[in-house]
């Protein structure tokens, strides 16, 4: 409302300054009403300075000037059918000859009412018809210049729609009085969402969520007692496999300014006590709407926090190696303005940023843009078009990993202020490019002497750059997983736990692409127990170790320096091709390669033995390129 009622005065100081003082009409009494409207105007009584301008051009009916802000102050109300009621009088009262000041200001008046009315086809005739009676200051002015660029934006969008068709949620979901903010899990099984009974101030915001069984969606349940309290608990953001929980709080004893971001885990099927996320994350100002990365590294919200670029701005946290959070870092122009960004969501391949922004051209109120994540930065940011957005807000968009479904908030006004809001959803359209198709995999890690669920640790690592995409835990409850990745990566996954023998994968060549029931058997340390080193790649009848062995590598130095007390023996294998005395030197190289490469990095050769035993041991026959590859390999036993 803030926002609407700045708008306002600052068109009518535009739609007066160049007249001064001076009037229409010379009815001291209407002139009186008018002058007294201007008063509850300044501060900010909408109703009563409406009734006064009313009460002036009733009084004299050639009071332009009154028509002029009664249409405004209606129009910044939400009242579009009244503006333009009352702006038709004042253009029927102008003679045929009359002022194109006033012939302008109440066609732009007509104007703003039909983009607020989302008809925009009848927007763009009238501002047609407009712009010759506009006066030159006018049209040099920010104002004019910015609705110039909405205007085309309209244009080429009403020109060229986006087919989707936009459904409320049905029952049991919708069936509070706001619910919005809506995220689902990777596998797009559980929606959670905030919910609130009415807008007084007892009617505090709480976390709900909701579960897809087939067609429909269960009855909303509170997500926890130990996050939903007495406080104002919101917007929240969770990790892909949906047992990480960052959320919004607002005034707690343990808050740094009005709403914080905390965060919990849950952890064998409970949700933990939530933690503050502390002042690289919280200002003493608002923070809130948060979007964490598919791999839990990064975090994206909304803060109105004064070293932005103005207004509220978005910005980002990433989780550090000790798994604390950096100071946040503001996301520059490319993608902030002077007004509002908000509602951040980073799509589940990283690549794509979705915000909500009222500063950057659009179609009216908040509108939805994307911004593509570079090397560089972000990309100047596009807006998504029409029917996404239209002259409502549009707020929180959430697109499933699986790219099937958007869904979004849509919001019911009364009077200018929200009345109700409601979760929507459309297909997502085909034709918006998301970068990189998504790779979901799904399993469980058990203890493979027992049967037991572990909670071990899984990192997806793109094995060319040597860089974590994602790391996070196995549910200790029942050992389950969700893993989401970006199809192009060659990765590799890891899977640790202290205590026990690591598990190494290569994604393509163990074909872990999109599977589903994975089980992960982890064996506890003991002499004599082994596991196959993978991700450790030699050119062809090379030794030396390629970059993208390096962190491989680096997870053998990890589990050596966290048991201290394990020896290794390192063997190295190849297929057959090649005569036996050959292959027994070469893969005693190779395995020489991996031994250095760790007394390079401080591990005692003490604990370290090297063996070749050439092809005399394939796990595979040697009878396709495929399965020579597996035997090319590296082993490691415990001594």
């Amino acid at each position: 409302m803030l926002r609407k009622f700045l708008i306002l005065i600052s068109f009518v100081s535009l739609c007066f300054q160049a007249m001064g003082q001076e009037f229409s009409i010379i009815d001291k009494k209407a002139i009186k009403y008018f002058e007294e409207g201007n008063a509850f105007l300044q501060r900010k009584q909408l109703p009563e300075a409406g009734e006064k301008y009313k009460a002036a051009y009733e009084r004299s009916t050639d009071f332009y000037e009154a028509y002029l802000k009664h249409a405004q102050v209606l129009l910044s109300s939400g009242m579009t059918e009244e503006a333009l009621s009352v702006t038709r009088k004042g253009q029927s009262r102008l003679p045929i000859k009359a002022n194109d000041f006033f012939k302008g200001k109440l066609a732009w008046i007509e104007t703003q009412i039909y983009l607020a009315q989302g008809k925009f086809q009848l927007a763009l005739d009238t501002f047609d018809a407009t712009h010759q009676f506009l006066a030159e200051d006018f049209l040099e002015s920010a104002d004019y210049l910015e609705k110039l660029q909405q205007f085309k934006i309209i244009a080429e969008g009403i020109k060229n729609p986006i087919s989707i068709s936009k459904k409320r949620l049905s029952g049991p979901l919708n069936q509070f009085k706001l619910q919005y903010f809506p995220v689902l899990t990777a596998d797009g099984k559980r929606l959670f969402f905030t919910k609130r009974d009415g807008m007084s101030a007892k009617q505090d915001e709480d976390i709900y969520f909701s579960d897809h069984n087939g067609d429909t969606w269960s009855s909303p349940e509170s997500i926890s007692e130990l996050i939903n309290t007495r406080y104002n608990e919101g917007t929240c953001t969770i990790s892909a496999d949906g047992n990480l929980l960052i959320f919004t709080s607002c005034n707690t004893p343990a808050s740094h300014g009005s709403c914080d971001l905390y965060i919990t885990a849950r952890v064998e099927g409970q949700w933990q006590s939530p933690v503050n996320m502390g002042r690289n994350v919280n200002t003493r100002f608002w923070e809130s709407q948060p979007s964490l990365s598919a791999d839990g590294s990064l975090l994206f919200f909304s803060s109105n926090r004064p070293e932005g670029e103005g207004g509220i701005d978005i910005w980002v946290s990433e989780r550090l190696e000790d798994g604390t959070w950096s100071k946040a870092k503001n996301l520059g122009p490319n993608v902030n303005t002077q007004k509002d960004e908000v509602s951040p969501f980073i799509f589940f391949n990283n690549t794509v940023l979705f915000f909500a922004s009222d500063g950057h051209p659009g179609f009216g109120a908040k509108d939805i843009f994307r911004s593509s994540i570079g090397r560089t930065g972000f990309g100047k940011p596009s807006n998504m078009g029409f029917p996404i957005n239209d002259q409502k807000d549009q707020l929180a968009l959430f697109i499933t990993a699986q790219k099937d479904f958007a869904y979004y908030t849509e919001n019911s006004y009364y009077q200018g202020k929200v009345d109700s809001s409601f979760l929507y959803r459309f297909e997502f359209p085909k034709e918006i490019d998301l970068g990189h198709e998504l790779v979901v995999t799904r399993g469980k890690v058990i203890n493979e002497e027992t049967g037991e669920a572990v909670e071990a640790i899984l990192s997806l690592v793109d094995l060319e750059r040597d860089s974590t995409l994602y790391s996070f835990k196995s549910d200790g409850k029942d050992g389950a997983f969700t893993m989401i990745y970006p199809e192009k990566e060659k990765t590799g996954l890891y899977v640790e736990k202290e205590g026990y023998m690591p598990k190494i994968y290569n994604v393509d060549r163990d074909s872990l692409r999109n599977k589903v029931g994975f089980q992960i058997l982890l064996e506890p340390i003991a002499s004599g127990k082994h596991f196959i080193f993978e991700n450790v790649f030699f050119d062809f009848d090379k030794s030396i170790l390629k970059k993208a062995s390096i962190s491989s590598l680096k997870k053998l130095k990890k589990f050596l320096l966290a048991h201290p007390g394990v020896n290794l023996l390192i063997v190295g294998h190849t297929d057959n091709i090649g005569d036996l005395e050959y292959n027994s030197e070469l893969s005693l190289r190779r395995a020489r390669s991996v031994k250095e490469y760790l007394l390079q990095e401080g591990i005692s050769e003490a604990r370290l033995k090297i063996e070749g035993r050439g092809s005399t041991a394939p796990i595979q026959p040697n009878d396709t390129e495929e399965n020579r590859a597996l035997n090319r390999r590296i082993e490691v036993f415990i001594l």
